[in-house]
């Protein structure tokens, strides 16, 4: 056998033996080096590991993990779903309403799925139990809901997409997941509100918690946290700042909101905030720095070119083969985070991409999309098990209703897939280039 199939060989075994990502793309990544150039090339480790992080732009990850953090702590979801609450008031399924739009909204400020789906769970799960959602349903729903925060901007996910394919705007990128994102989270609505009617979980009464909300009086205690996203995107828009200045202003507001307006943060949480958004980001940044290995030593040996060429060979019909790629993904991101997924088929993927003429818009919504779905599909969906931990429920108790949302997300999916201009009218109204 070749040095570049023992490295994706070396890559898949320590995978399946459990040895986390990271430690897996370097070690298979070294395996490549010392069978297909020489063990003396092992010396440009440090190198590649540093070239990899060493970009400008991947600053706005930790800051805008730190964002998600800053605003979970602040009570901005509590304040949200109240607001949603009253605006919607009771009716069937007036709660699932209430979760999706909060989630959503959320994902405008984190960028995060798992830490989207914390927030909201622990404020929605108590009131969804107490007016008969099953438990299983309302996680999963959540984590549904939640996985829209890497597709509506700002997203960690497609800030590295931007960095790992080269030429394409950011910014563009932002717009694009607009409305996609919110047509992920209406998709999740249809099947919720008719199973909440058929099974007549909360009914239309009103009840003394919802007859207390007012919409004016819940409007202004939420209006901080519905600005934050106006403020984001207004100010990338505008010129004002670029992505990663956009990262800076969104803490700096989340903390203002939090310590002066909510008052629900303190000088010392916000230390434990920042250690505990570099814990988080020292992982992200850890996987991007180590896949500097596995892609120099794949891109020296030739693999990428080799498996690109094999997937073009499959068939010349670019529908099908968008499809066997999207199907791909959706596996990939049952078992793996959006950040490796990116690093691992994003080298292979691109010569495909650039083959087929796909808008390389177009194609980082539809793979964002696919990752989305995976979040919250088991083995390893990352937003479940967060949802699941707080329900207090087992993970494998959710799977029917997993699949309930995954084949309505699906059909969002499918959607922009066939109709481009959903994901890319945006982008171009405001003049990017795509």
């Amino acid at each position: 056998m070749t040095p570049d199939v023992w490295m994706i060989l070396a890559f898949a075994g320590l995978l399946i033996a459990g040895v986390p990502v990271a430690f897996s793309l370097a070690l298979s990544g070294a395996v490549g080096i010392v069978l297909g150039l020489s063990p003396d090339m092992l010396a440009t480790l440090g190198t590649n590991t540093y070239n990899s992080i060493a970009k400008y732009p991947l600053i706005a990850i930790p800051l805008f993990i730190l964002t998600g953090l800053i605003f979970e702590r602040s009570g901005v979801a509590l304040r949200l779903v109240r607001f949603a609450q009253a605006l919607i008031g009771p009716r069937h399924g007036g709660l699932a309403l209430v979760a999706v739009l909060v989630c959503m909204i959320m994902g405008g400020m984190s960028g995060s799925g798992p830490a989207d789906a914390a927030a909201v769970a622990m404020v929605m799960l108590p009131s969804m139990t107490k007016a008969g959602y099953p438990k299983p349903f309302s996680a999963t729903l959540i984590a549904a809901s939640a996985s829209t925060a890497i597709l509506i901007p700002p997203s960690v996910a497609l800030i590295l997409y931007s960095i790992v394919v080269p030429g394409v705007d950011l910014r563009a990128l932002f717009a694009a997941g607009l409305f996609p994102g919110i047509l992920a989270g209406m998709s999740l609505l249809v099947p919720a509100l008719i199973l909440a009617k058929l099974n007549g979980w909360e009914g239309g009464a009103p009840t003394a918690e919802t007859e207390r909300l007012s919409v004016r009086a819940t409007f202004k205690e939420a209006l901080p946290a519905l600005f934050a996203p106006i403020l984001i995107l207004g100010g990338l828009r505008s010129g004002l700042f670029t992505p990663t200045e956009a990262a800076v202003v969104a803490v700096a507001y989340g903390t203002l909101v939090g310590i002066f307006l909510t008052r629900e943060l303190s000088l010392r949480d916000l230390w434990e905030l920042l250690g505990e958004a570099a814990i988080i980001s020292g992982v992200v940044m850890l996987i991007i720095a180590l896949a500097g290995i596995f892609a120099w030593a794949g891109t020296m040996l030739g693999t990428f070119r080799h498996l690109a060429e094999w997937i073009i060979g499959l068939t010349d019909n670019g529908v099908l083969l968008l499809v066997l790629v999207m199907l791909a993904v959706l596996v990939a991101g049952m078992l793996l985070d959006a950040i490796s997924i990116y690093l691992i088929m994003m080298p292979i993927l691109i010569p495909v991409m650039q083959h087929f003429e796909w808008n390389p818009v177009w194609f980082g919504i539809l793979l964002a999309m696919n990752i989305a779905i995976g979040q919250f599909t088991p083995p390893v969906a990352v937003n479940l098990m967060v949802t699941t931990e707080v329900a207090k429920i087992r993970l494998e108790h959710t799977l029917g209703w997993a699949l309930v949302f995954v084949f309505a997300m699906g059909c969002a999916l499918a959607l922009v897939a066939i109709f481009p201009a959903i994901a890319l009218w945006l982008p171009r109204l405001l003049g990017y280039n795509v």
